[in-house]
């Protein structure tokens, strides 16, 4: 029994080190044969890299726009809560966000890239060259995209004029301004980030192969965002300062005719005689008007300036930190990397070729 094992373990040796000579033999085949074909994987290899140089060279350049910007808002109504985190945020605790809702910082760069505040910014009124347009016919320009339009009578006519009424669009303005959007928020050519959540500073970054829409187009989505963002968070605080204002002024005018009619009452009643207190009777209404027109305007007063308080501490901050400035940085593909790339993609190409072709030839030829 023992001499039978002795002798299976001796097979699976020889096995073993059969298999790792066919292997061995095998990889120096394949080393040999590509070496006698070094001159083609060479001549690929040159070719790939020209055909990567020539692509880079004629490559348009990308500018790239940043803007930076910090969200501050009001913490003073969160109470004990709101202490107890920033107590525990100061021991490294980290208990979540207190709030913010739909329009929190980590929220704003869905925000932005939602379809509503591109196609604001893309109606938005620029001027060029002495010449009010919107952004839209803008990127319709520097994309030479009538070119193609020039054929067809309902394309070729379409303009997207500057504030112009969205809700009147035709079928085909609907078209291309999502065309527009699709691709200016492609990951590439726009990017919101946050540093950390626990930092409310943002940036936005727009590249574009040109300059100056590259520019427009990153401060204009910044600014509608923010008005957005400011007008939603401070409507309710702004709806009643507006009311209060309404009313403070309808009270004031109401004041100002009762004291007219109490000084028109006294001149009527000028050297009356006391025997006559009947006729004193107007006047002394008027003033009982004037007083309580006078209270209630106090009070409505001490109110507005109180709603007025409340929609500056609910009103939110953005701040601009940093903006696009002209020349902005231009990034293109580097030469020498793109020859180097080339050479190798085409170098691995064409040895994949070779080695598919011989084992092709091998077993079905």
């Amino acid at each position: 029994m023992a001499l039978e094992n002795n002798q299976i373990e001796n097979t699976n040796i020889n096995n073993d080190e059969i298999s790792l000579k066919e292997l061995f033999l095998q990889i120096k085949d394949w080393v040999v044969f590509l070496k006698d074909k070094w001159k083609i994987i060479l001549i690929a290899g040159v070719i790939g890299g020209l055909i990567g140089l020539i692509m880079a060279t004629f490559e348009k350049p990308t500018y790239k726009a940043i803007l930076t910007f910090a969200m501050e808002e009001d913490k003073g109504g969160g109470g004990g809560l709101g202490g107890a985190m920033g107590l525990a945020s100061s021991l490294g605790i980290d208990l979540g966000a207190a709030g913010g809702g739909a329009f929190a910082a980590s929220n704003l760069a869905e925000l932005m890239k939602s379809r509503l505040m591109v196609e604001k910014v893309l109606l938005e009124p620029i001027v060029l060259n002495g010449k009010t347009m919107s952004l839209a016919e803008y990127y319709i320009q520097i994309n030479d995209l009538r070119k193609n339009w020039e054929q067809n009578e309902i394309l070729k006519n379409i303009q997207f004029l500057p504030n112009a009424d969205r809700s009147k669009f035709t079928l085909q303005q609907d078209s291309i301004l999502q065309q527009i959007y699709k691709s200016l928020i492609d990951e590439k050519k726009l990017s919101i980030l946050q540093k950390d959540k626990k930092v409310t500073i943002l940036s936005i970054e727009v590249n574009s192969e040109n300059e100056l829409f590259a520019k427009i187009f990153c401060e204009s989505l910044a600014k509608e965002t923010s008005d957005f963002y400011i007008e939603t968070k401070s409507k309710k605080s702004k709806i009643n300062v507006d009311v209060l204002q309404r009313q403070v002024d309808s009270v004031r005018n109401a004041l100002s005719g009762a004291i007219t009619s109490v000084a028109s009452e006294s001149d009527n009643v000028y050297n009356l005689n006391p025997a006559f207190n009947i006729k004193g009777t107007p006047s002394k209404r008027r003033q009982i008007d004037v007083q309580a027109n006078t209270a209630i305007l106090t009070n409505l007063v001490v109110q507005l300036e109180l709603a007025k308080i409340t929609l500056r501490k609910e009103t939110p901050l953005i701040q601009l930190i940093d903006k696009p400035i002209l020349p902005l940085l231009k990034e293109r593909v580097s030469r020498l990397k793109s020859l180097i790339t080339g050479g190798i993609l085409a170098g691995f190409l064409i040895v994949l070729y070779l080695v598919f072709g011989r084992l092709y030839n091998k077993n079905f030829a």
